[in-house]
């Protein structure tokens, strides 16, 4: 599946493998948890990162961490690496990191989701269904991040 984005250039972006790379759950507290009466505390954690594998090749993993405390307790974590290779086509310098900060994370997302409300239900407890994330908004805060560290001014968006 080819996708162009709007831009100048006409990069094209193809998906050649969606897969999990690694998949982790630990349900420490078990049996207790599942008869605590307050609801956990949800905290989910998000990291991208890209690496190029051959000439316009790159494998993307986004890695999404869910942590369900009770108290002082671990509920249960739950943490995937869901990755992807894609082949990214007509990009410059300039081109080439947002598709791969913004574009090829939202292609992952829903299938890191799925992983996570899948192994939430395995472990016992109610699926934990992610909310959908703005990667445009992300990578914007990051690059007003950069900057802002850098101490040069940040143009709007």
């Amino acid at each position: 599946m080819a996708t162009s984005l709007a831009s100048p250039v006409s990069v094209q972006v193809s998906v050649e493998k969606i897969y999990v790379k690694d998949l982790s759950l630990e349900n420490p507290g078990a049996p207790q948890t599942f008869r605590l009466s307050e609801a956990p505390s949800i905290e989910i954690g998000l990291r991208t990162r890209a690496d190029q594998i051959e000439p316009d090749v790159y494998e993307c993993v986004m890695t999404v961490t869910v942590t369900a405390t009770a108290g002082d307790r671990t509920v249960f974590l739950v943490e995937v690496a869901q990755a992807g290779i894609f082949s990214v086509q007509g990009t410059t310098e300039e081109t080439l990191q947002p598709v791969l900060a913004m574009h090829c994370p939202a292609m992952l997302f829903p299938y890191a989701r799925q992983a996570i409300a899948h192994a939430t239900m395995l472990a016992g407890f109610p699926p934990v269904q992610l909310q959908p994330i703005n990667f445009e908004a992300l990578y914007a805060q990051q690059l007003a991040g950069k900057a802002a560290e850098a101490g040069a001014p940040v143009a709007a968006a």
